[in-house]
């Protein structure tokens, strides 16, 4: 069974297209929390409140850590994506990890991200621009099979 991790934006579908995609593989999806207010508040809900907006963010931060790293930890695949829409400093800090483990790393990101990502990009062994490539390549570690 191959694990595979699931960071970065979380204002799109992607991660259901690439779990829908890769239905018959032997596969296990896992991701950080993609409810943006229960990320952002896990921290003040479960260790009490902050009245400072940076010790609330911190807060949730640490414990949003504890589920990344046991996520990137286990996994055999780490797929980090790069959305449009904002700069996902947490997604950048996510490939790092995962580069520094050793793990096999697949980032997905939109051309026009090219340049800014180009040190991310060195540290993947794959760059794909769509889902239904990361679902290929699962695909191809797993059974050997090309698309098509």
């Amino acid at each position: 069974m191959l694990k595979v991790y699931l960071s970065g934006e979380i204002h799109t579908d992607w991660r259901d297209q690439i779990v829908e995609g890769s239905k018959g593989l032997d596969v296990v999806f896992s991701g950080p929390v993609t409810d943006h207010a229960a990320s952002d508040d896990c921290g003040v809900a479960i260790l009490g409140e902050e009245p400072n907006k940076y010790w609330h963010d911190h807060k949730g931060a640490m414990v949003n850590a504890i589920r990344t790293r046991k996520g990137i930890t286990e996994a055999d695949v780490v797929v980090v994506r790069f959305g449009e829409q904002y700069k996902q400093w947490n997604a950048a800090f996510d490939a790092g990890y995962a580069a520094a483990l050793g793990k096999s790393l697949i980032i997905l990101q939109r051309p026009e991200h090219d340049h800014a990502l180009k040190e991310v990009d060195a540290a993947a062994l794959a760059v794909a621009r769509e889902p239904a490539q990361v679902v290929d390549l699962l695909r191809y570690v797993l059974t050997g099979t090309l698309p098509g």
